[in-house]
């Protein structure tokens, strides 16, 4: 089955808005085997939508359509489907049922606006949307299908998995495919090409499919193949032998995030922590309170941006700052030995570093990050040379500094690895 993803939007051509509704869909569809062939991006304008759709119909089997079914005059992708597919909008009584609930649950009234939202096509099937006002349209014409969802987020992700995936799954013969995903942090591809290249090697002869999906500060492996049991435990195999190739570096499976397996190592531990951030401000703290639960490890954290208040806060001693400047060894251990002692936790990341684009020197050029350790009785410290762009730098920061503490949770010697 191949698929076009079709979004809709002036912001996103812009870059008012990320198109991360055709990266989740993609992975998605590469679960059921399905082949995401072309992902097009077109302005809220009817010729567009004509000439999209079009196109796509001809050369893949189903269409996927986000964008533009909100209840305002600049949302036009219904109509646009009407003329496309010669039909016309007719009143969906399920549909207004639906828009009165969700307001009714909001406390407010059903303006006109909003019950136009129950106007749909005529050959359509309508997708009951539990999360919004706008219901998914699903149309067949000679074999193909072409699908219209909101673009919200999380509307069409409700839409996809409980509608839209079940139905295209009935209709076509699908070849899923098997496969397990390693999430690396630490190592670039290419070093970790050199370190498993004997493994990749097997990997590969045994008709194993082996990828490398980079992102700042982070490498995924994807191993994929045919569903059978025998590919399959090979899959797993590899991935075995991967992880313990590379302990410090490999740190999960599938799409768990860094700040959930460090997570689930503390509370498995019974352990809490702080953080003490210069450079990242605070960053590292935001990732740590994303994940459901994390009151039960996480007590707190000092942002001692200034040289002041990393002396008077964190109590660093003023001549450690003058003799080593704050990013060196001596101030990030002082400042994770005394956050840990001021906040009360078993354990204390800290932080400082030149994030840039500015501030660098010829012996600490921007990109230079010091990332700190501190437990009982132990503190452990690292230098890292990231780049010269700030947003990457405080990425790969925040996502170093939670390697390192999930080495030391582990008692994984990351000097030795």
């Amino acid at each position: 089955m191949k698929v076009e993803v079709i979004a809709i939007g002036d912001e996103l051509l812009i870059g008012q808005t990320i198109n991360t509704n055709a990266a989740w869909m993609g992975a998605r569809l590469a679960d059921l085997g399905a082949s995401v062939e072309y992902c097009t991006v077109i302005r809220d304008e009817r010729q567009s939508m004509l000439n999209a759709f079009e196109l796509a119909l001809k050369r893949v089997d189903v269409v996927l359509v986000t964008g533009g079914l909100g209840p305002t005059k600049d949302d036009i992708t219904k109509k646009v489907i009407c003329e496309f597919f010669d039909t016309r909008l007719v009143h969906d009584e399920a549909t207004l049922k639906n828009v009165e609930a969700l307001f009714a649950s909001f406390g407010r009234p059903v303006l006109d606006v909003n019950v136009q939202q129950a106007m749909v096509p005529e050959i359509a099937t309508i997708l009951h949307n539990a999360h919004g006002t706008a219901p998914g349209i699903y149309i067949e014409r000679d074999g193909k299908v072409l699908v219209s969802m909101p673009g919200v987020p999380y509307e069409m992700k409700y839409l996809m998995q409980e509608h839209v995936i079940p139905r295209i799954g009935e209709k076509f013969e699908l070849k899923s495919l098997y496969y397990k995903t390693i999430q690396t942090q630490g190592l670039g591809e290419t070093v970790i090409a050199q370190r498993i290249e004997d493994i990749e090697d097997e990997i590969r002869a045994q008709g194993i499919g082996f990828a490398y999906l980079p992102s700042p500060g982070a490498v995924r492996l994807r191993l994929s193949s045919e569903v059978n049991d025998e590919k399959q435990k090979l899959v797993d195999s590899y991935v075995g032998s991967i992880k313990e190739r590379l302990p410090a570096y490999v740190f999960g499976d599938g799409h768990t995030s860094l700040q959930e397996v460090v997570g689930k190592i503390l509370l498995e531990q019974g352990k809490t922590m702080s953080t003490v951030e210069s450079c990242t401000g605070g960053a590292i703290s935001q990732s740590i309170v994303s994940v459901p639960g994390s009151s039960s490890y996480f007590e707190g954290s000092v942002i001692s941006y200034s040289n002041r208040i990393k002396s008077e806060l964190v109590n660093v001693r003023q001549e450690t700052l003058d003799q080593f400047g704050a990013v060196s060894k001596e101030v990030v251990e002082e400042m994770a030995v005394n956050g840990r002692t001021i906040l009360a936790t078993d354990f204390c990341v800290s932080v400082s570093g030149i994030a840039g684009p500015d501030g660098g020197s010829e012996e600490k050029p921007v990109g230079t990050v010091w990332i700190g350790v501190a437990s009982e009785g132990r503190v452990l410290s690292k230098k890292f040379r990231f780049g010269n762009n700030r947003e990457r730098n405080i990425r790969r920061s925040v996502l170093s500094a939670l390697n390192l503490l999930r080495c030391e949770l582990l008692e994984i010697n990351i000097e030795k690895s």
